[in-house]
């Protein structure tokens, strides 16, 4: 695979879904800018003579070799976004996969295996709340049931959005089956952060993914009229939740652990009407369980007993959370044994607080997990970058990982 190759998919894709305002993409599960992904990936699987289908939970899978084959090696990503999100995380990794086959096949390698590109559906969880959505199914951590009464912020029910798609929500649920014929399972994705932005190396390996979660914190208080309420009078959730924001700051840095508050929403949100109730969600990941369990509560006893001065009401559910994964050791060494050469001790082996689906996979089935450099460490954001040198390097990367795993 030539880098003219890769950049001319990658230029391909680039427009889908982007936001001309923000320059930061809205491809949100299910939606239009969804659908128009999904038809880039078909494309790609098609011109290449790969045999191409959906699963019962929507995931898209491009195929060369037999697709009921054993021990296959599967690589790959996402195509959906955060909210006016980078155009790198998730897309890099399938473009990179379609890629590396194209670099394997140029090679003259003869895979042994079958080998399969991915894009997992709604991982970013943008749409309803709950990411990894796609790869969960799969893998039976979430239940068909739990999985067609999410909702979206306009009350459209994660069912109901499938059916507009054009895919049968019927379907979803567990694929022991499929997952069974999966030998190794490797995403490739831009790093998260700056471990390799000051080293020589473009690529990098996965140990380990944090635990991490969200959590809805509901503030309820009292609505009143913003100009004749006294101060002294007023039962506002706004205060409640803003002292809560310090709070999650304050106990995430003495824990070394990380906390958010990037979502938030009011009723009834008038400019002059002391808010009835305010709605937060918090991100929280830390190193380990013990951590992560602690900070989280200290974030919900602060709000709780500022809750009790302001007159309001806490409550705090749980909406999902992921425990730590440890990746696979042997698949992980290997890795590193197939991009180092000589010198496999040289190769970067990183933790990352970002959830994945190779996480999500990673208790059914042998997964790992490289990174390319990002200059800036800035994610989640159009600021989100990668060098095409490093891009390169990713393809390259990969091949060599492919050839390896499915061609020795």
């Amino acid at each position: 695979m030539s880098p003219a190759g890769f950049h001319e998919m990658w230029r391909d894709l680039l427009p889908v879904g982007r936001d001309a305002t923000s320059g930061g993409y809205r491809r949100y599960a299910w939606t239009g800018a969804d659908t128009d992904c999904r038809a880039w990936f078909r494309a790609q699987a098609e011109d290449r003579g790969l045999r191409y289908e959906t699963d019962r939970n929507g995931n898209q899978w491009a195929w060369l070799g037999d697709p009921n084959g054993r021990d296959a090696v599967v690589t790959g990503s996402h195509l959906d976004s955060v909210p006016d999100g980078g155009a790198f995380d998730g897309p890099l990794g399938v473009v990179s996969a379609f890629a590396a086959v194209d670099g394997l096949l140029a090679r003259g390698a003869r895979p042994t295996r079958p080998v399969a590109v991915v894009n997992f559906g709604d991982e970013e969880g943008a749409r309803f709340g709950l990411a990894c959505v796609g790869s969960r199914l799969s893998a039976g951590r979430l239940t068909p049931e739990d999985a067609r009464r999410l909702t979206d912020a306009d009350g459209v029910t994660l069912a109901t959005a499938m059916e507009r798609a054009g895919h049968d929500p019927a379907t979803i649920g567990p694929d022991p089956e499929r997952l069974a014929r999966i030998g190794a399972f490797v995403e490739l994705h831009v790093e998260q952060g700056r471990a390799l932005a000051d080293t020589d190396h473009a690529v990098g390996v996965a140990s380990a993914i944090w635990p991490h979660g969200r959590w809805r914190f509901d503030f309820h208080g009292e609505a009143n009229h913003a100009g004749t309420t006294r101060l002294a009078d007023r039962h506002d959730p706004m205060l409640t939740y803003a002292n809560t924001v310090l709070a999650a700051r304050k106990k995430a840095r003495l824990a070394g652990a990380l906390a958010t508050f990037g979502k938030v929403g009011v009723e009834p949100n008038g400019v002059n009407a002391i808010p009835s109730l305010v709605r937060g969600w918090l991100d929280s990941r830390a190193a380990d369980q013990d951590t992560l369990d602690r900070v989280v509560a200290e974030i919900r006893t602060a709000a709780e007993e500022r809750g009790s001065r302001d007159g309001v009401r806490v409550e705090v559910t749980r909406e999902s959370f992921t425990p730590v994964v440890e990746f696979d050791n042997a698949l992980r060494d290997r890795l590193a044994g197939l991009l180092g050469g000589d010198r496999p001790e040289a190769v970067p082996v990183l933790p990352t607080g970002a959830g994945h689906d190779a996480g999500i996979l990673s208790s059914e089935l042998s997964s790992a997990m490289m990174y390319v450099r990002n200059p800036t460490g800035v994610s989640h954001s159009p600021a989100e970058s990668a060098d095409e040198d490093d891009c390169t390097a990713g393809v390259t990367a990969l091949t060599e990982v492919l050839e390896g795993l499915a061609c020795r």
